[in-house]
C-alpha cells in the first residue's frame, strides 16, 4: 500500500491519520471545528506532535464542544496553561474560545459551519496531483482573510491551507497515495 511521503510510518497515530482522514471531506460541524482547534495550535509547529496530543486535547476541551468552549473563564484557560499533556500557549487556548464563539456567529449566519465553509468551492473538493508541496493557494488566502476580519485568529493562510487538506476540501494526496480521492484504490 503506498502513502504520501510525508507519513512517519512509525507513527501508528499519523498513519492512521493519513488512511482515515486525511483528504477525506467532512461535513460535520463538531469534526470541523476539532480541525480548526488542533489546526491552529500547529502554528509553528509540526502536525505530528500536535496529532500525538489530540486525546488530550479532545479530554480538556470538552470533546471540542465549542458552545462549553466559548464559555471557558479565567479559571478554565489558567487550568489548560497548566496542563502538560498539551500545547500550553496562552495566545492559542485563548484564540481557541474566541474561535468557539465566531464558529457560532457563523453558524447562525449559515445554518451550520458546513455550508460556510463548502460555500467556497461550492460543495466541490479540489484536487491536486504529483508530488508538489502547496502551502496556500488563492482559496486558503481568501478563507483566511474572511475568518481574520469575522475575529478568528491563528487562521493564517498555511493554517487554513493545511485545515482544508484535513477535512477534505482539498485533496493533496500524492498522485500515486493509495489513499487518493479519500479512499484505498
Amino acid at each position: 500500500m503506498r502513502r504520501c511521503f510525508w507519513v512517519n510510518l512509525n507513527n501508528p497515530n499519523y498513519v492512521e491519520y493519513h488512511d482515515k482522514e486525511w483528504g477525506v471531506p467532512s461535513y460535520d460541524d463538531t469534526y470541523l471545528f476539532e480541525m480548526l482547534l488542533l489546526e491552529s495550535f500547529q502554528a509553528g509547529l509540526s502536525w505530528e506532535c500536535v496529532l500525538n496530543k489530540r486525546r488530550d486535547f479532545e479530554k480538556v476541551f470538552d470533546l471540542y464542544d465549542y458552545h462549553k468552549i466559548s464559555n471557558y473563564d479565567k479559571k478554565k484557560i489558567e487550568e489548560l496553561i497548566n496542563n502538560k499533556n498539551i500545547i500550553r500557549n496562552r495566545r492559542k487556548i485563548i484564540a481557541a474560545i474566541e474561535n468557539a464563539k465566531v464558529f457560532l456567529e457563523i453558524q447562525k449566519e449559515y445554518g451550520s459551519f458546513s455550508n460556510y465553509i463548502w460555500s467556497f468551492t461550492k460543495n466541490k473538493i479540489i484536487v491536486h496531483s504529483g508530488k508538489r508541496v502547496y502551502t496556500h493557494n488563492s482559496l486558503s488566502d481568501k478563507i483566511s482573510r474572511d475568518l481574520q476580519k469575522r475575529g478568528m485568529k491563528f487562521v493564517g493562510t498555511t493554517i487554513i491551507y493545511s485545515y482544508l487538506q484535513a477535512i477534505g476540501m482539498i485533496d493533496d494526496h500524492d498522485f500515486d497515495c493509495s489513499f487518493k480521492g479519500g479512499c484505498v484504490c
